[in-house]
């Protein structure tokens, strides 16, 4: 009879050898960085790619987060004569949570399919191969710029969430709920530290950093033509989205636990 541990141990060394390989490849993509060159070209080109061009995509989710955000807290609040609450509430849950979190999904989404199609293809089609025989390290010409890139522009485009999110509360409250502005903006800024802006912003980078990793780990290690590129695709949206959410609670217990 076939041991029945046999697949769960088999399952566990590869998933081990997943992890080596993903440190190893991290470890390289990092410590390339000591030496040049460093082709600030294509990080300018990942910097508008991922910082521009998500643009859009992140200042409508958190408009419309934020202003559901506002409406669903009214509708509890309401229940306790609590609706004073509700500004502290959203500027709190967009800059702690749903801002970075959001962003990072969003970015997950739209810039770590597109480095895992990007570099796959590459892969599949030998440009990898090519830079190699061009004495071009793979590694400093694909993979760095994408992670500073990402490392560096999800702040900033997180700072942007937290700004339009909050206004998103803003307008809900003031033009639907009937709050005054002057003592809406006031509790807003009254219960707002700076813990709660720089987790938000140490959680974006993280998020981003993620983000472009397993974009081009994915996609550097894809194979088997266009259908190897397609599950590299999905496989870095997947395990990039899983990981936002393991390391936002992670972040999370390190800021807020007591």
């Amino acid at each position: 009879m076939m041991n029945p541990l046999r697949p769960i141990g088999r399952a566990f060394l590869s998933f081990l050898a997943s992890l080596g390989r993903l440190a190893l490849f991290t470890g390289r993509g990092v410590t390339v960085a000591v030496s040049p060159p460093w082709y600030p070209r294509q990080i300018l080109r990942m910097m508008v790619e991922i910082g521009y061009y998500s643009l859009p995509v992140i200042g409508l989710t958190a408009i419309f987060t934020g202003a559901v955000l506002a409406l669903q807290s009214y509708t509890g609040f309401s229940r306790f004569s609590a609706e004073s609450s509700i500004p502290t509430v959203v500027v709190l849950s967009i800059t702690r949570e749903l801002g970075p979190v959001l962003a990072g999904l969003m970015v997950a989404g739209r810039i770590g399919a597109s480095f895992a199609a990007e570099i796959g293809t590459m892969r599949v089609t030998e440009q990898v191969d090519a830079l190699v025989t061009l004495s071009t390290d793979p590694f400093k010409y694909l993979v760095f710029p994408r992670l500073i890139a990402g490392l560096l522009m999800l702040p900033l485009l997180v700072i942007t969430a937290d700004i339009i999110g909050v206004m998103g509360g803003y307008l809900v409250s003031v033009g639907k709920l009937g709050f005054s502005p002057g003592p809406y903006l006031n509790n807003t800024f009254d219960f707002l530290e700076a813990k709660d802006v720089i987790s938000g912003l140490v959680k974006a980078a993280v998020f981003g950093f993620i983000v472009a990793l397993m974009g081009c780990y994915h996609g550097y290690h894809s194979c088997g033509g266009a259908q190897g590129v397609g599950t590299a695709t999905t496989n870095a949206v997947v395990t990039a989205s899983i990981l936002i959410l393991l390391s936002n609670y992670l972040i999370t217990e390190l800021f807020f636990a007591r």
